[in-house]
């Protein structure tokens, strides 16, 4: 693993997360806000850290409500959305070189992610209004037909199963 990588693992107190890479949830809004689209009650706001190292990647999933990543540091990351339809993908790569930085992108709710380093670490946030809460988080592997269906049209993907 690379020098740097350990480094934030150790002083930001990552924690391994069930999508791959490591994680900590670092703010959870105290107010409370009616979903809008199941009407369940959550947190306004949840934000975490995200670190994902070579060799690593996010598994597709999806959450019920939008979600913003921030690139933070380290190589480019590509983060990969698909409609929920699996009729249009787009390919983003977040960072923070060059002329053009692109530090964030929202994934639309309901739109399937997966994100993986183009280099040896990337570190970026991840947050969700109304909160993450893992009763809104599905694994795509959830879904054997989508899954399908997805790889028959895109089998490159099956690296972010």
């Amino acid at each position: 693993m690379n020098d740097r990588a350990q480094i934030l693992i150790d002083i930001l107190e990552l924690s391994p997360h069930p999508e791959g890479g490591y994680f900590k949830e670092v703010y959870r809004s105290a107010g409370t806000v009616g979903s809008p689209v199941n009407g369940a009650m959550r947190n306004c706001l949840t934000d975490i850290y995200f670190l994902l190292t070579a060799g690593q990647v996010s598994r597709f999933h999806r959450v019920l409500h939008d979600e913003i990543w921030h690139f933070y540091e380290g190589d480019p990351l590509e983060l990969v959305e698909i409609q929920p339809d699996l009729s249009e993908i787009t390919r983003i790569v977040l960072h923070g070189a060059g002329d053009r930085p692109q530090y964030k992108h929202c994934v639309k709710s309901g739109n399937w992610q997966a994100a993986y380093t183009k280099g040896e670490y990337s570190l970026v946030g991840c947050t969700v209004a109304p909160g993450f809460d893992f009763a809104d988080f599905e694994f795509m592997e959830q879904n054997a037909a989508v899954q399908t269906t997805l790889l028959g049209k895109f089998p490159e993907l099956y690296k972010l199963m």
